[in-house]
């Protein structure tokens, strides 16, 4: 057996083994803090009480907010998209009663429609879809006047 020296740490060797914050941990831990003066633990608690509610504030709002901009954006896309389909029944109005008017000859003598006058006609028989087609080769997008 060979008797080999027990090897003494210094006091340099001491500090660097101890956890790197240690030194601003002792001086201002909360317990020590406490016991020199109360009142300033006791504001420490709440400053600290008052950034954690705070912070929860602020995940809050930021939850709501994302939340309501979501809502609003489909409100808004089903608003422009009932704002177009109004613009196209329009449109399509406007182009029904310019082939009308251009298919008589007098059109002073139109009368304006109500629900009393209708008249009910029986559908007609189903030759064939080459009706339709010459009816919609009449129509002519180009007669609709700008501005209507």
């Amino acid at each position: 057996m060979v008797a080999v020296p027990l090897q003494q740490r210094s006091e340099a060797q001491n500090s660097r083994s101890r956890r790197p914050l240690e030194l601003i941990q002792g001086s201002l831990s909360a317990r020590q803090l406490e016991r020199r003066s109360p009142w300033l633990g006791n504001l420490h608690r709440i400053a600290d009480g008052s950034l954690v509610g705070l912070g929860v504030a602020v995940l809050g709002l930021s939850a709501l907010t994302l939340h309501w901009q979501g809502r609003w954006t489909n409100s808004f896309q089903s608003l422009e998209s009932a704002q177009r389909l109004e613009h196209r029944l329009q449109e399509s109005s406007a182009v029904l009663e310019q082939h009308h008017l251009s298919m008589t000859r007098k059109p002073t003598l139109l009368e304006p429609t109500s629900s009393e006058k209708l008249v009910y006609v029986a559908p007609p028989a189903q030759t064939g879809a080459s009706g339709f087609d010459t009816l919609l080769a009449q129509v002519n997008p180009g007669q609709i006047l700008p501005g209507y």
